[in-house]
């Protein structure tokens, strides 16, 4: 059974910047590709960026702009860069693996963005 476990998570001030990591039990490259998803409080969880084996990358226009997401295959780790946040980015952020273009495997156990002044 895969892993995955996230960290950087934090309380930052709007404006600010974090970088997520997401670490995946074994290697990411059998995967079609990694996304990260957030949910807030009393909200279903939301897309946030993907990327492909082919480093193809997709993102919610929420967050066009401020967020990258990259990954680093030799440390089986996918990163979620995110810059000029924003209160309603606070969320609990999880990252998973994609098993195929249409489907989705492996839930990490998410880390907490606070977006607050």
């Amino acid at each position: 059974q895969v892993q995955l476990v996230e960290s950087g998570g934090d309380l930052v001030r709007p404006g600010g910047s974090l970088r997520l990591s997401c670490v995946v039990s074994g290697s990411i490259s059998r995967y079609y590709g990694m996304g990260w998803f957030r949910q807030a409080p009393g909200k279903q969880r939301e897309q946030v960026a993907s990327i492909t084996n082919d480093e193809i990358t997709n993102y919610a226009d929420s967050v066009k702009g401020r967020f990258t997401i990259s990954r680093d295959t030799a440390q089986n780790t996918v990163y979620l860069q995110m810059s000029s946040l924003k209160p309603e980015d606070t969320a609990n952020y999880y990252c998973r693996t994609r098993t195929t273009v249409l489907s989705w495997g492996s839930w990490g156990q998410g880390t907490q963005v606070t977006v607050s002044s």
